[in-house]
This record gives C-alpha cells, structure tokens and sequence, in this order.
C-alpha cells in the first residue's frame, strides 16, 4: 500500500470516527451549544497520532480550545487510541461553497467576546460588532431548572424562543431580584434563536449599554445609524431595564425604538429588577408600554427548586457528594440561586484543593461567613413594622385592643407572617401583640389561610411581605 493509499483510507475512517464523535458532543451538551459552538468544527486530516481539526473564526477556535478541546480529545482517543494530539487551527468558511459564515453560523459567529471582551451579533453587515452582550454558553432552557416560583417565566421565554412567525407577547417582560435566573432566561432565548431561527436578526445587550450606544450616536451626530441598527432587528433583548430610569434622552430614544419594532411586529423582550408599575423614574407612558405584553415575576426560590438546582448542577458535573449536603445547602442557603451555586462551588473546590472529601462539617467549616449572613433572624418587632408600613396604621395598632378591620386584618397578618417566618411558640407571638391568648393567634392563622384562597389581592400581599422580609 502506498502511502498516499494509506493516508486517503485513514483519512476515511477519521472522517467516520468524527462522525461519531459529533453525534457524542451533541448527545452531551444538548443541541443549542452544539448549534452554537460546536457545529462548525470540520475534520482536516489526521497525520499519524495527530488530528488537526478547523473552526471558521479565531474567537470560535479559542472558545473550543478553553471549554471543549479536553472532552473533544477523549471521545477521539475512545475512537481510535493511537490518537494522542488534537490541533486546532482558523480556516474561514470557502464563500463559493461554504457561503459568508455569517450565514451559516448565525447568532454563534456573531458573539465575539472571550474572557470578558464584547461580543457582536453579526447576522447583517450593517451591525456594529460591538453593539451585542455576549452569551453565556452554560445559560440554556436544558440547564435550567423549573419550579413554581418561576414556571411562568420559564414557559413564557420558551414560547417567545420557539415561536417562528409569531410575536406571543410584545414586549415579555421578566422581572426578579438578584440571581433569580432573568439573565439565565434572556440567554437561554439567545441559545435557542441560534439552534431554531438562525436567519433572524437579533441583539441582545444591557440598558447601559444601550444608553452608551446612544450617547456615542448623539456625540459623532451619528443618529441615523444607530436608529437603523436598532430598529432593522427581529428580536431585541434588553436586560436591566432598570438602568435608564431617570435617564430622560435615553429612555426617549428607547421609547421610540420600542414603538418602532412593535409596529413592524418584531419581538422585544425586556428584563428588570422590579415590574413595570414599580420603577422609579421611569416615564409613565414607557411604563405603560412595559406592561403592555406578558409581565412575569420570578419569585424567590423555595427549598425544592434549590435542592434541584444543586441536583442539577452535581449532575451536569458528573460530581459524587452526599444528598444530605445538597439537602443542607437547599435548607440554609437562601438568598438566591447565585449564591447557592457559589456555595457549592467553594465547597467543592476546597475538598479538591486539600484533597478531602466533602463532608458535613467541612461544608459547615467553608461557608462559615455565608450560613452567619443567611442566618440573621427576622424579629417580630421588624414584621410588625413592616406590615403596619404597608397597610398604612400605626405600629401602635399591633399591641392595641382595637378591632375594626382596617385594624385587625393587618394585626393577623403580622401574626401569620411571624408565625412563617420566626421560630417563636404561639404563646410568644401572642405576648408581643399586646398580651394575647395563643388561642387568639390560632385564631389569627386560621383565618389567613382561610382569606389566601378566596382573596387574592390580600395573598399577594402577604407573598410581596414575605419577600420584602426575607
């Protein structure tokens, strides 16, 4: 056999063994990071023990090289052995055959930012490279974990994402506090564009820098262009809507962009860290256009959505650690999601670094500073407090015998939340209302429960209370 015959046969059988491997990188990191990153990886050659593979752009190259090569290395060396080296190297896309590789990869080749650098989204040549956020590859719909607390978000973004010729809800607008996952979904909707409608035209990036952008355009009296790139998208993603309350010119000029993309019938999806009625400094009238469309809250996470988030995540890691410190971490870890995800990662991290398993009292030893934060204890004094600010009577009202219902609503409700949200008895409870009977407290509680399911209005008031103190 020649060595030319030798070559070209294992050149065919390495194009069989990428194949293979293509199917295996999908299967593991679910279609919208395979659509995303990993898709346009080409077989080369293979040359004795080395295989050299391309990718279309340097920014896709370096991505791979930082978050894949490894794992790309084992699924060739399961395949054939002998293989001990995988190259990768930068060769643009042939146009005659290949077509613009703006084309073909869509959303993915436009997100230039590695390590902290801007991303662009590149799907027409019109778009300043430095106008799009980058997109996380770790925040997709498969990674994301549902519960009741943010079901309705998570089947709203799903639905905008999915949809092909539609608009569901112009604007949908995704609110929370901090680490609740509205980032998490705006990227996920990003991921799944690029899998599902790659020739639509769609940038995402922050209010901030919207309102940076804005000011730029004003600065070169370059206006005209920055209303063309703006308003020529099919899909645009602000995230921290918050950021330009206040910033009258800007939010002028997003105000316009807003109405303009909604006339065309193209999507906007927004996200902020309260809802449209609460934000201060904002204009009503774009408040008013905020809330035109689908509002979702995420509330904060319950202890079933944080024992299954860190399931999730040990899962995906392919991590070994015992149930009950992921049932511990769920029970004190309860800020939000962010936190409870950087909990775990130091504890893993320090078994790793001392080479000790993780253990329940090395877990309690690490996060030491962490549990003491997330153990202050609410008093009664402070929900007593806070219930007589929201229903508008006087904290004296709470230790009084008074009884009309202006009064007493609001009394039980303190007591219910005291009940929820401290450890004290019932007799306790009933001594910081002005000396009451336990019964009386009972009382108080049973009629809560009672008015959470017939009144509405007065439920969400208690669950907009519990969060405020917790």
């Amino acid at each position: 056999m020649t060595d030319e015959t030798e070559s070209r046969t294992s050149n065919t059988a390495a194009i069989a063994n990428w194949k293979q491997i293509r199917g295996k990188l999908r299967s593991e990191y679910g279609d919208a990071t395979f659509n995303s990153w990993l898709k346009n990886i080409e077989f080369e050659k293979i040359d004795g023990a080395k295989v050299s593979m391309t990718l279309p752009t340097r920014f896709l190259r370096d991505w791979v090289l930082n978050n894949y090569a490894n794992r790309i290395r084992q699924f060739w060396n399961a395949e054939d052995e002998t293989i001990t080296t995988v190259d990768f190297q930068v060769k643009p896309l042939d146009k005659k055959n290949g077509g613009s590789h703006k084309t073909t990869l869509g959303l993915a080749e436009a997100t230039t930012a590695f390590k902290g650098q801007s991303a662009a989204i590149a799907t027409t040549a019109s778009h300043d490279p430095s106008l799009m956020a980058p997109l996380d590859p770790r925040f997709t719909f498969d990674n994301f974990v549902v519960g009741k607390s943010n079901e309705l978000a998570h089947a709203a973004a799903r639905r905008v994402a999915e949809a092909k010729d539609s608009v569901p809800f112009n604007p949908l607008y995704l609110y929370g506090g901090v680490g609740l996952g509205k980032t998490h979904l705006m990227h996920a909707i990003g991921h799944a564009l690029a899998a599902n409608s790659p020739e639509k035209k769609v940038l995402y990036l922050s209010a901030e820098k919207f309102m940076y952008r804005f000011i730029r355009a004003l600065r070169f009296k370059d206006t005209m262009n920055f209303k063309d790139q703006f308003r020529s998208v099919d899909v645009l993603m602000i995230d921290d809507v918050q950021f330009i309350a206040g910033k009258d010119s800007t939010q002028e000029e997003f105000f316009h962009t807003f109405n303009a993309l909604v006339d065309q019938n193209h999507q906007i999806i927004i996200s902020g860290d309260r809802s449209p009625t609460d934000l201060e400094g904002m204009e009503e009238r774009m408040r008013s256009r905020l809330g035109w469309g689908l509002v979702a809250d995420i509330h904060p996470t319950d202890y079933e959505l944080r024992l299954g988030i860190l399931q999730s995540k040990v899962e995906q890691g392919k991590i070994e650690i015992e149930p009950r410190i992921l049932e511990f971490l769920a029970h004190r870890i309860t800020s939000n999601v962010r936190e409870l995800e950087g909990a775990l990662n130091r504890v893993l991290a320090y078994s790793d670094l001392v080479g000790r398993a993780v253990t329940l009292e090395s877990t309690q030893e690490v996060l030491r500073d962490l549990l003491r934060a997330n153990d202050r204890r609410i008093t009664i004094e402070e929900i007593q407090k806070k219930v007589a600010e929201h229903f508008n009577i006087r904290m004296s009202d709470m230790h009084s015998a008074r009884r009309a219902r202006a009064v007493a609503r609001p009394r039980q409700v303190a007591m219910y939340l005291a009940k929820h949200l401290t450890s004290r008895s019932l007799p306790e409870i009933g001594r910081k209302f002005g000396g009451r009977d336990h019964t009386t407290v009972m009382h108080a509680l049973k009629k809560i429960d009672e008015l959470r399911q017939e009144d509405m209005v007065l439920s969400e008031d208690i669950d907009l209370l519990m969060r405020m103190l917790e």
